[in-house]
């Protein structure tokens, strides 16, 4: 996987991707579930619970990903 990103299998769900924001108390995870759902897990804390979780589908998913890449333009 590419630099400070960690995949885990999740078995019946699908896969788990955390990325390193180099901070202990900053981190993101993403699962990917099958049928095309993602779970964003966003930590600020050491804690294991997440200070906010969203479900995205799909296009949410790329949508937020244009936006955050730069890749994304108002037309």
């Amino acid at each position: 996987m590419g630099q400070g990103v960690h995949m885990q299998e999740l078995p019946g769900i699908g896969k788990r991707y955390d990325i390193d924001l180099g901070s202990p108390t900053q981190r993101v995870s993403v699962v990917v579930r099958r049928g095309d759902i993602r779970d964003l897990y966003v930590f600020t804390n050491k804690g294991d619970e997440p200070t906010a979780v969203l479900e995205l589908t799909r296009e949410q998913a790329l949508k937020l990903g244009a936006v955050l890449t730069g890749t994304f333009f108002e037309g």
